[in-house]
């Protein structure tokens, strides 16, 4: 009895590792209209500094003041990937506005993904990591004051 007992506990032990080195952690993309279309989103983000995403056009600028990045991760249970990634994508906004705010600026320009260090540029879609507990996203924007 010990012995099978043995057995099966070394292999539960031996089959745990695999488990763990598959999680998932898919790279997904998911469209910014869905995400911008919320009212919560538009209420917190407010109007005062706008957002211009990959190559998408905006008046000139009169003073560049640092590129910034914003990496984010939300608790994924019990969400959609969609759901949880936009969470991520909340907190990382709101942390480009506050630095925008926090340094006299109007905008955030040039805005990319870069999560896991995987640039994507695009006025359209950003990138999300999801896994099974976790989401997370990378953003980066150029803070500017506008002529």
């Amino acid at each position: 009895m010990k012995k099978q007992f043995l057995t099966v506990v070394i292999a539960v032990l031996t089959a745990l590792p695999v488990g763990v080195s598959q999680a998932r952690d898919d790279h997904l993309t998911f469209p910014l209209a869905d995400f911008f279309a919320r009212d919560d989103v538009k209420e917190r983000l407010g109007d005062e500094i706008k957002f211009y995403f990959g190559e998408q056009g905006h008046p000139a600028v009169a003073s560049r003041m640092g590129e910034f990045q914003s990496n984010k991760k939300t608790n994924a249970f019990n969400k959609t990937d969609q759901e949880a990634c936009e969470w991520a994508l909340f907190s990382a906004m709101l942390s480009l506005r506050d630095r925008a705010v926090q340094l006299g600026g109007d905008a955030v320009v040039n805005i990319t993904s870069n999560y896991r260090n995987s640039p994507l540029s695009s006025e359209t879609e950003y990138m999300c990591g999801a896994g099974g507990f976790v989401a997370g996203v990378t953003m980066k924007g150029e803070v500017v004051k506008f002529e």
